[in-house]
């Protein structure tokens, strides 16, 4: 059985990314986005995701909308629709994401949003099929 404190496992990493668990289906991600950064505008064709904030605030862009979230919320993107999530306060943005399917490498860690952009141009953070 995998078991997570997941709040608590979320702020304990500095990682820009880290994938906890990967499924046929699913897949769980922690992030943490430094003050003033973001995760930067992407679409996933195909791939619905969920993202619960655990803390910090963020301006939430998708779709087209923009609203902002702090911890405790959770915000869903629909396969296909173009997002963003920008840190606007003075502490690290901690959250964790599901995606399904999965959108990244099992067991991928980055510990920098350029050390992850990297990784996706290199074709090297590609999802199990």
């Amino acid at each position: 059985m995998e078991h997570f404190t997941i709040a608590t496992v979320a702020e304990q990493s500095a990682d820009f990314r880290r994938v906890l668990w990967t499924g046929k289906n699913t897949q769980l991600v922690i992030m943490t986005i430094p003050p003033g950064g973001e995760i930067g505008e992407e679409v996933h064709d195909g791939i619905d995701q969920i993202l619960t904030f655990v803390s910090g605030t963020a301006e939430a862009r998708v779709g087209g909308e923009k609203k902002q979230v702090a911890d405790g919320d959770l915000v869903v993107v629909p396969a296909g629709t173009t997002h963003n999530f920008v840190n606007t306060g003075p502490n690290p943005l901690v959250l964790y994401t599901v995606y399904g399917p999965p959108d990244h490498a099992a067991g991928t860690v980055h510990r920098t949003k350029a050390e992850a952009d990297a990784a996706e141009e290199r074709g090297e953070d590609e999802p199990p099929r």
